[in-house]
């Protein structure tokens, strides 16, 4: 057996050199990381069973030979081991970056295949395809917007194919048939800051006092975290005529209820609280120990980023959720996030804001109007390049493990 030590830079060289030395019958023995790259320990006339003797003979007593051992060309720092070492390949540096490049390869050619699928959809649903096109301008969800462009492949031509599309989102787009107006009841307002719950809670006191009076509407508050959190609401009732209480804890609340038992609507203002706040869970136990039924709706800013939205809805479904209020809408630049999620979530839609004006800028939640309005912004957008489509709808990407 012949033993010798290589040097290289990486891996890859290594074995280039070992190869060249010793032949494509060398056997590598142990490798490691040295200072300035890679040390690898090969061998040729590799006999297993000589090792294993060796290591056998090793444990007696030494005794005089007349024949000379063989002489490794170059010796080893350690003795080579009775049986062939177990090497972990996996992390191996050549082999990592075989595995990466073979993925970027993969990646190369899902995408020219990709390409070739959405040209060739392209030209068989012409009609669905630009559809398609001008949904994903709304920044609707890709999975929507394949099941609400499917009905244009019996469309006559491209106008016709976008109001099946709009019809069909406008069929889905879940809107609450409660009448809060009419009805009345306990109505809790939640939502992260800045999104305009006090405001939509005057607003909607507004519109209940122009149609039922003064007498019958009372607002409370809950926020006892912000300075000075109770002023804009005070402000509010006393334009309105109607009184304003505040609750600090679940006690406090279920006595003020009691007490506004005869009002035909009680508006609850909450704290305004991020969807990350730790503080979520107090507020949750606060509307859900008073004993009193209360119907809860999630304010959402149509500004927001839909991914924002989705981790709101998940965050505040800690209480029972009975539909939603879209504000923001006259500074929004898209609404397909936000319905997006609304249409994933299964949230019904019951009031959206477009304006400061209490109460002129709240309005009950069509679906054909919001879906018009979201159609309306999308025009004035950018159209979505070609390469972007062909990923989105070209064939389903799958993750790569190599």
């Amino acid at each position: 057996m012949k033993v010798k030590r290589f040097f290289a830079p990486d891996m890859r060289q290594a074995i280039r050199l070992v190869r060249e030395a010793q032949g494509p019958d060398a056997v590598i023995l142990s490798n490691r990381k040295v200072d300035g790259g890679i040390e690898i320990i090969s061998a040729i006339d590799y006999d297993e069973s000589l090792l294993a003797g060796a290591g056998a003979a090793s444990s007696r007593p030494a005794s005089p030979s007349p024949q000379a051992e063989p002489v490794p060309e170059e010796p080893a720092e350690a003795v080579a081991p009775a049986s062939r070492p177990q090497v972990d390949w996996s992390q191996d540096p050549a082999i990592v970056a075989m595995q990466e490049e073979i993925r970027q390869m993969r990646g190369l050619l899902e995408n020219q295949l990709a390409h070739l699928a959405w040209g060739e959809r392209q030209r068989q649903q012409p009609f669905r395809t630009e559809v398609m096109r001008r949904l994903s301008r709304m920044e609707l969800d890709g999975d929507l917007v394949e099941r609400l462009s499917a009905p244009a492949v019996h469309a006559r031509d491209e106008d016709h194919a976008m109001r099946l599309a709009l019809s069909e989102l406008s069929a889905r787009l879940p809107v609450s048939e409660q009448q809060l107006m009419d009805q009345g009841g306990v109505v809790a307002l939640v939502g992260s800051t800045g999104v305009g719950k006090t405001t939509s809670v005057a607003k909607i006191a507004a519109r209940f006092v122009l149609r039922h009076g003064q007498r019958h509407v009372a607002l409370v508050t809950t926020d006892s975290y912000r300075i000075g959190a109770h002023e804009q609401l005070m402000t509010y009732g006393r334009l309105l005529g109607i009184p304003v209480q505040v609750a600090s804890n679940d006690r406090e609340l279920r006595t003020t209820l009691d007490s506004l038992a005869d009002k035909r609507l009680v508006l609850i203002d909450t704290a305004g609280m991020s969807q990350r706040d730790l503080r979520l869970s107090e507020q949750f136990s606060t509307l859900e120990d008073v004993g009193v039924p209360i119907s809860t709706l999630l304010v959402l800013s149509a500004t927001a980023h839909a991914s924002v939205l989705q981790e709101t809805v998940r965050a505040f479904s800690g209480v029972p959720l009975d539909g939603a209020i879209l504000t923001k809408l006259d500074e929004a630049a898209s609404l397909g996030g936000a319905l997006s999620v609304l249409l994933r979530k299964q949230l019904p839609l019951m009031f959206v804001t477009d304006g400061q004006r209490v109460p002129e800028d709240m309005h009950p939640a069509r679906a054909t109007d919001v879906v018009q309005r979201a159609a309306q912004l999308a025009e004035g957008g950018e159209a979505p390049p070609e390469s972007m489509m062909a990923e989105r709808f070209g064939g389903i990407r799958t993750d790569v493990h190599v």
